[in-house]
Order: structure tokens, then C-alpha cells, then sequence
């Protein structure tokens, strides 16, 4: 080993938190290793957890999702948004900020799902709607309002509260490290962050976003190798998903390695650029007028309907409960909310190592706001498309709606039928492998930092491991996911973000209980007593002036 090799492997094994790091890569490797062993376990131990976590948590999901929204909102409005993180001012422009918050957050899903989506609600409405016939013209704007609620504020809340809370704790208090547990300072206490129940969760943090990364990386690559076999006739075997994730993988390292600044700033700026061209290309081609009164129609009923939304159960398998209904809404919204849960505590560290010098409510704003307005357009646009083409015989998703062929090639369908299709497919390609690359380099950014304490620039040997590891276990899922069970993908998502449902919880309480400490509290007063007596007076009987008490006399 040369003196430069001996130097970075010694600054790795300086700068890790030797439990944090070894119960992380223990746990994942071991997932690794036992798929090489038996594939079967390792999937019917994933179905089996996630029954679990379905039957125990899905109520507590959409509950704390819901109010995680409601306190955002609130953020935007109230008197604490103007609380700064930190002191000093930001590092990049707003248009890098969000497009690095974008790009890093959950963009890889909206690529997936955008061309898809909408044509399962369109062909099978959601219970909710349960008057609306699928297939019907009514059912397509049901079928975009139910993917808009699914795409715009839920899911980008819970990256933006773990975000605030770790930037709030770690910029504006002394010797708080910029890792997830860091966010319940409040409540773990600033002299606790490296005892047993900090550890918990930094542990918690780092197999959370390994499965819900993975989770994210298997779409998108699946996405990618169907492209390559829909268009040009490329198969891929099981080699062929590890060979191409392994080249993904080569991508991110290289981004990663090269760091925020000229790696993920610069790709993500490319990203959205990309974004929108294709998504303004899809509208000038596709139906535009439909799709204005389509989307006027949508967002309107997704505002009317979103406390509805948010909260429905269908009563469970209990009394008069639906269970078809239940089963729906654990198959879609509980799903969408776990896996976005499950990527809270990397987007929230990376929402926090960027957000420094920025108010709450400028990272509120741009967290569940403008990338909301970011969202709603091309899942409009490129999902009433696709709903608006089956509708008019223009394309036939009917073997995708039927689960004969996999959600990831609607996107080709769709563009197949347009002028210049080829070009078209070129571009969502690159941009399906762009997106992997930056959502992959965050995210293995965002764990070398959870495995260092909390340090922003970890080691290139840090990096490297973690970004290999991510990418085996993309790859597993994936090849889980071809073998006979479709839903493994969603299930590990399901697994591995359910628990930090409580996490995003406790940091809205902690951000609460600080915020009221040292900016004032909005609803009761300080001297508020919830419980017992209130504050004993000198005497009994009133003595002051005002009813009941004695009145002034009139000298005159």
C-alpha cells in the first residue's frame, strides 16, 4: 500500500464513529451477503416484515405525515419563519439551492412514476372516488389529483423537517454535530448526542436511507434497462442489472468524489434543465389545452379534498371497514409516505448541509413549495398525457394497467407515439440516468456524514464504500423484483421508513418546544397552566378595580 493509500485509509478509519459505522455496514452487508446464499429467505423475510409494518403502523403514517404538512404551512406564515440557520450567509443561489434540493430529494421517483401513475388511477379510481367508473372521461381528472396529492406537499414534508431541525440545531448551537440525531437535541439533551439513544438513531438513519435509496435506484434503474430493451432490443439478464448499475455506480462515485460544488451543484443544474425542456417539449406535442383545464380541474380538487385524502383508512379490516379500500391505500399512499420516510434522514442531512445562512421559512418555502410547483406541471403534463393518449386510442398502456408489463416502460410508450419519439425517448433516458446519479450521490454523501459524526466532508475511501454498497443493494432489489415478486422495492421502502415516522415526529416537537423557548410562543402564554391551580392571589376576595371589585369613589 503507497504512503497516499495508507494516508486515505487512515483518514477513514480517523474520522468514522465506530458503532454508528459498523452496525450500518454489518446490517447491509449481511443483506448482501444472504442474498448470494438464498435469494427465497431474503425475499419472503422482506414480504413478512412488511405485513408487519403495514398492520401495526399504516394509521401513524398518514397521521404524522398529515400534521408534519400543517406545521410547514405554518412555518411559511407564522412569526417563527424568519429564525435564521446559522449566522452566516448562504453558500449557494437560491436556483442552485433548489435545484440541488430537487434533484437530491426525490426527483428520481416523479421521473419514474410521471408517465405512469395516473393510468392505474384512471383505469381503477381510487376508493375515495369510489362514485367515478374507470375509464371514464371524469376519471381522468381523479386519476391526476389523486397523483398530485401523492407528489406534492406530503412527501416533500418530511424531507424538509428533518432538514430544518438538523441545520436549526446544528448551526445555531455550540458543539451540535450535523447528523440525524442531531435533531432531537431538545429532547435527547446537546450533552446526550453521543450516548446509546443517539447512536440508535444515527443507526436507524443509515439502514433507512440505504433501503429507501435503493429503493429509488432499483426504479429508476429498471426504468433505464427497459428503455435500452424497449427501444434497440438490449436484454438483460441478472448480469446485465449488475453490470449497468455498476457503470451508474462508477457515475456517482465520480460526481460524489468531486463533491457538492463541482460534482452534485453542476448535475443537478443540468437536471432541471433537462427537466423542464422535456416537460415543456411533452406540452407543446401533447393535448396543451386539455391539459390546462386538466390541471385547473385537478389542483383544485386536491385542495378541496386534501384533509380527506390524508387521512383516509378505508376503517381497516375491523367492523364495517372496506379492506379492499384499506388495501389500496397501504398499496399507494402508505407506500409513497414510507419511502419518502425512509429517504428523510439523507435528504434531510443534505437539505441541512445546504441550507446554512437560509431561514426556516426560505427551506419551508422552497421544500414543500416551489418544488411542489416544480411537480404539479409535469406530472399534469406528462401524466394527462399518458391518460388523455389511452383515452383516445392514441397509445395502449393497457398491458401495464393489467400487470402484464412493469410500470417503468409507460414512459416509452408515451413517447413512442410522438413526433421525433426517438428523440424524445433519448432525453428521458439521460434524464433517468442523471437524476439516478444525483439522487445516488447525495445520498451516499449524506451516509458518510451519518458515519462520521456528522463531519460535512468525509474521506474519498468513505464515500467510495458507501456508494458500493448502495449500489449492490440497488441491484438486489432489482433482480428481487424481476423474480416473481413486484413489489419488493416497495416493500423494503415500507420496511426501512416506517419507524422514521416517529423520528420526523419527535424533530417537528423538538423544533416546537425550541422555537417557543427562545422566538416566543403563538398559541398560550407563558404563564398558561394546563393542569391544577392557577397562580394563588394575596387575598381571597378581589381587591382591584374591575368586576367584582370594589369600585373607585368619586371625590367630587
Amino acid at each position: 500500500m503507497s504512503d497516499a493509500e495508507e494516508g486515505m485509509f487512515g483518514k477513514f478509519l480517523d474520522e468514522i464513529d465506530p458503532a454508528v459505522f459498523l452496525f450500518g455496514a454489518v446490517i447491509t452487508l449481511g443483506v448482501i451477503a444472504a442474498f448470494f446464499v438464498s435469494p427465497t429467505a431474503v425475499e419472503n423475510g422482506i414480504s413478512a416484515l412488511n405485513d408487519q409494518m403495514l398492520g401495526m403502523f399504516n394509521w401513524a403514517l398518514l397521521s404524522i405525515v398529515f400534521v408534519i404538512v400543517v406545521f410547514l404551512l405554518f412555518l411559511i406564515v407564522g412569526p417563527w419563519g424568519s429564525i435564521k440557520l446559522g449566522d452566516e450567509s448562504p453558500e449557494y443561489s437560491f436556483l442552485s439551492f433548489f435545484a440541488m434540493l430537487y434533484s437530491a430529494g426525490f426527483a428520481a421517483g416523479v421521473v419514474f412514476w410521471g408517465p405512469t401513475e395516473a393510468l392505474f388511477y384512471y383505469d381503477s379510481v381510487p376508493p375515495l372516488f369510489g362514485g367515478v367508473e374507470g375509464g371514464s372521461a371524469e376519471a381522468m381528472t381523479v386519476a391526476i389529483q389523486q397523483t398530485l396529492f401523492h407528489w406534492a406537499l406530503p412527501q416533500l414534508a418530511v424531507f424538509t423537517i428533518m432538514g430544518i431541525a438538523i441545520g436549526y440545531f446544528a448551526y445555531n448551537y455550540e458543539n451540535v454535530p450535523l447528523r440525524v440525531s442531531s435533531a432531537l437535541t431538545p429532547i435527547l439533551g446537546a450533552d446526550n448526542l453521543d450516548g446509546p439513544a443517539a447512536k440508535v438513531i444515527d443507526i436507524l438513519a443509515v439502514f433507512a436511507t440505504i433501503g429507501g435509496v435503493a429503493t429509488s435506484l432499483g426504479f429508476i434503474g429498471s426504468q433505464f434497462i427497459t428503455g435500452l430493451d424497449y427501444q434497440w432490443g438490449i436484454e438483460m439478464g441478472n448480469l446485465g442489472i449488475l453490470l449497468v448499475v455498476t457503470v451508474m455506480t462508477l457515475l456517482f462515485t465520480t460526481t460524489m468524489v468531486l463533491g457538492v460544488d463541482k460534482g452534485i451543484r453542476r448535475l443537478s443544474n443540468f437536471n432541471m434543465i433537462l427537466f423542464v425542456v422535456l416537460m415543456v417539449a411533452t406540452f407543446v406535442v401533447g393535448p396543451t389545452l386539455f391539459l390546462i383545464l386538466l390541471g385547473t380541474q385537478a389542483i383544485g380538487g386536491m385542495m378541496t379534498d386534501f384533509v380527506s385524502m390524508s387521512l383516509y383508512t378505508g376503517a381497516g379490516l375491523f367492523g364495517s371497514g372496506n379492506p379492499d379500500a384499506t388495501g389500496w391505500m397501504n398499496a399507494w399512499t402508505v407506500f409513497y409516505w414510507a419511502w419518502a420516510l425512509s429517504w428523510s434522514p439523507f435528504a434531510g442531512l443534505f437539505i441541512a448541509r445546504i441550507s446554512k445562512g437560509r431561514t426556516v421559512r426560505e427551506v419551508a418555502f422552497t421544500g414543500i413549495v416551489a418544488t411542489s410547483a416544480a411537480t404539479i406541471p409535469w406530472f399534469t403534463i406528462v401524466g394527462g398525457t399518458a391518460v388523455w393518449s389511452q383515452h383516445n386510442g392514441i397509445a395502449d398502456f393497457g398491458a401495464v394497467m393489467a400487470g402484464d408489463m412493469g410500470a417503468e416502460v409507460s414512459g416509452f410508450i408515451l413517447f413512442e407515439t410522438f413526433p421525433l419519439g426517438s428523440v424524445f425517448m433519448l432525453a428521458f433516458m439521460v434524464l433517468v440516468t442523471t437524476f439516478f446519479v444525483t439522487s445516488a450521490d447525495s445520498s451516499t454523501l449524506a451516509v458518510s456524514m451519518m458515519t462520521t459524526g456528522g463531519k460535512a466532508r468525509p474521506s474519498t475511501f468513505n464515500r467510495i464504500f458507501w456508494g458500493v454498497v448502495l449500489g449492490m443493494t440497488a441491484a438486489i432489489l432489482m433482480i428481487l423484483g424481476g423474480t416473481g415478486s413486484a413489489n419488493t422495492l416497495q416493500q423494503a421502502a415500507i420496511i426501512t421508513g416506517t419507524p422514521f415516522a416517529f423520528v420526523c415526529f419527535l424533530a417537528m416537537l423538538s423544533l416546537i418546544r425550541d422555537f417557543g423557548e427562545t422566538s416566543g410562543k403563538v398559541l398560550l402564554q407563558d404563564e398558561t397552566v394546563l393542569y391544577g391551580p392557577g397562580r394563588e392571589t394575596e387575598s381571597e376576595s378581589p381587591s382591584g378595580p374591575g368586576p367584582g371589585g370594589p369600585m373607585e369613589a368619586d371625590d367630587d
